[in-house]
């Protein structure tokens, strides 16, 4: 599952340079317009959204916002390739199989991926920690990279 426009609000967002509190309510805003926010977890949206937005431009969180989310979080690392595609597909199938719920992005900005030290691509991302580079893995290696990343997540709690 993907969010229609995400992109293109954080970069308007990032435009505004906005605090995380501001961040909350106007990627919110921006959002509900392409997209279906099920009633009851717009507070989690602005959350994850903001929490990303902060990521992104390196602002630090409030403390009342540091609790690390509950989900996954997923990079796929790559310009846009035909094998980076494939491996964004091959991850959501891999979620999707588990049936867990996850934070996956396509990073194309090269000085992003650059932030992440890999010297190729395609490239995956859990949770901070790079899995793979230069290779898409099989779906079965998917999953148990996803599910071991979900264990130490849960263990540093």
């Amino acid at each position: 599952m993907g969010i229609v426009g995400l992109e293109e609000a954080m970069e308007d967002a990032e435009r505004e340079n906005l605090g995380y509190e501001e961040a909350r309510n106007f990627l919110l805003q921006r959002i509900k317009r392409k997209n279906y926010i099920p009633p009851g977890l717009e507070a989690e949206y602005q959350d994850a959204m903001a929490r990303l937005y902060c990521e992104r431009r390196g602002i630090p969180l409030p403390e009342s916002h540091k609790r690390e989310p509950s989900f996954l979080t997923i990079r796929v690392l790559g310009p846009g390739c035909a094998s980076c595609r494939r491996l964004e597909q091959e991850v959501m199938a891999a979620i999707a199989e588990l049936d867990l719920p996850a934070d996956i992005i396509h990073v194309e900005d090269i000085k992003e991926i650059a932030s992440y030290g890999v010297m190729g691509t395609p490239a995956l991302v859990i949770n901070g920690k790079v899995v793979s580079v230069g290779k898409i893995p099989s779906r079965a290696s998917l999953r148990e990279a996803i599910l071991r990343a979900r264990v130490e997540g849960s263990s540093q709690e």
